[in-house]
């Protein structure tokens, strides 16, 4: 298995300060955000050269680490057309940049009628919003396969694909093989299904299989009666069940940490580390 990070998790801007972060805490790779990472560039058309994509890709390649993923998240059912055309424009911008960073992947969640935030919405779960969202990623597709990338789709309780089922419906439905799976099993979770977990879980890797580009590892406490994000290894979630499923479908399945932060970042490391090398030590036994 390889763990990483997302990059401006970090708290650090600049591929310098990034890989070097990366670098000390032993990390495989970053999934990076580069408008949230970089600081001289922006989400807005345009931002990104493959000049600056190439400059970031090699400075994180020659110290042995992986882009693992290229964020461009965007809501495709958005109320603002223009947020979602000016989304449209900035993901195929890396799209156009992804080889140059040294990444095959650009992703997105499928977004939310709400708008900002990207919260629940009744209109999320009827069929004009997966014809949208499939409509949208279809086009995204075909631009990525011409380029010879793949985009990413990311489903979440609260959006239009809110279970693997129709995050799957989706991808089935846009038909190419470019498209990859970002599983995030805290976004599937609420108050009213938490106690699943694990049986969600089994059901995303049973559908998805070999489509899963990689897994985000998140955790959580119960609070008043709804879900807060916290530090992996911190809440309630069991890794070594989660990571012993995930290791059983795919022992070199990739572990990006998203929104863990600050001293719960080496904390969080340590954890999944000691279960990683357990379960790796008694394959190797067995």
């Amino acid at each position: 298995m390889k763990l990483m990070i997302r990059a401006h998790d970090l708290g650090v801007k600049g591929e310098e300060a990034i890989i070097k972060a990366v670098a000390e805490r032993g990390l495989d790779g970053v999934q990076l955000v580069a408008y949230k990472s970089v600081e001289d560039i922006k989400y807005e058309q345009g931002s990104i050269s493959e000049k600056r994509a190439s400059e970031i890709g090699k400075t994180i390649a020659d110290r042995g680490k992986e882009i693992a993923l290229i964020g461009a998240y965007f809501n495709p059912v958005h109320p603002n057309i223009e947020k979602i055309e000016r989304g449209i424009a900035v993901f195929k911008d890396y799209l156009d940049c992804a080889s140059a960073f040294g990444c095959n992947t650009v992703g997105s969640e499928t977004g939310s009628y709400n708008g900002d935030p990207w919260i629940y919405h009744p209109m999320n779960h009827s069929d004009e919003a997966l014809d949208r969202v499939v409509e949208t990623f279809g086009e995204l597709a075909e631009y990525a396969a011409e380029r010879k990338v793949n985009i990413g789709m990311e489903g979440a309780f609260g959006h239009v694909c809110h279970t693997p089922e129709r995050l799957d419906e989706a991808v089935r439905r846009i038909g190419r093989d470019n498209v990859r799976i970002i599983f995030d099993l805290y976004n599937y979770l609420d108050i009213s299904n938490y106690g699943s977990a694990y049986d969600i879980l089994e059901r995303g890797l049973n559908i998805f299989g070999d489509r899963i580009l990689l897994f985000h590892v998140k955790d959580f406490t119960v609070e008043d009666g709804r879900l807060c994000q916290c530090g992996v290894g911190k809440g309630v979630l069991d890794f070594e069940k989660i990571l012993g499923q995930i290791y059983e479908s795919n022992p070199d399945a990739t572990l990006v940490l998203e929104g863990t932060v600050g001293e719960d970042i080496d904390y969080a490391i340590s954890h999944l580390n000691k279960i990683i090398n357990k379960m790796t030590y008694y394959s190797k036994e067995s």
